[in-house]
């Protein structure tokens, strides 16, 4: 295990995590204590420099973080935890910290967070379902009428492709992901199921979704 470098106040800055999306969802700092808590606990533990005292996040919000894998930087001196976050991570009530956007030099750039807001989306309409909601439709109507339009927007995928038009294209997948994200609610699948058969794959060395994945050799 790496040896860490405390500052000189014995406090080493901490950046956090989605585990899955890997999106910045706040910074603080941690004491050698606070460390040992968090490797010992599993739960994200920090050193309050305001209270001047440990601090467990989420023992009063309720909002806690399961850590799943903590690394270190090249020098040793800041480290970076990967977290399953329950609820928000900000006390504003927003989920990461960094929410005041101060400059954009590239407009439209997408990320992975989207793919989890649609699943807490469809999620939440399966919990409390809206009237006119067509995601609460295709639910109602069950596995085998979201199976048809999983086909359908597939074909039309398909289509737009052989069209060679990229925009049709893109909002043709945009359309079939939707579908198969209501398929796995459906089913009671997570996407973070099919991300771990992805990674799982790349781990074996398979390059392709329809070989199977074998250990590479040593």
């Amino acid at each position: 295990m790496c040896k860490l470098k405390y500052n000189s106040d014995g406090l080493i800055p901490v950046i956090t995590v989605d585990a899955v999306t890997n999106e910045v969802l706040m910074q603080a700092y941690m004491n050698e204590e606070a460390y040992n808590k968090t490797l010992e606990s599993g739960d994200a533990w920090y050193y309050s420099r305001s209270r001047k005292q440990l601090w467990h996040k989420g023992e009063t919000s309720g909002h806690f973080q399961k850590v799943v894998s903590i690394y270190s930087d090249c020098d040793n001196d800041c480290l970076l935890l990967k977290v399953r976050q329950s609820g928000v991570a900000c006390h504003t009530g927003s989920r990461s910290c960094f929410f005041n956007e101060i400059s954009t030099f590239e407009n439209g750039v997408g990320n992975l967070s989207v793919l989890r807001v649609l699943d807490e989306t469809i999620k939440d309409r399966a919990e409390n379902p809206q009237e006119n909601s067509y995601t609460n439709y295709l639910l109602n109507k069950g596995t085998e009428k979201i199976c048809k339009k999983v086909g359908e927007e597939a074909t039309e995928a398909v289509i737009a492709a052989m069209k060679k038009d990229n925009a049709e294209l893109s909002g043709e997948i945009a359309d079939l992901l939707y579908h198969l994200f209501v398929l796995m609610q459906s089913r009671g699948v997570s996407y973070e199921e099919v991300l771990k058969v992805l990674a799982g794959r790349h781990a074996c060395g398979a390059d392709t979704p329809a070989r199977e994945a074998k250990p590479k050799k040593k």
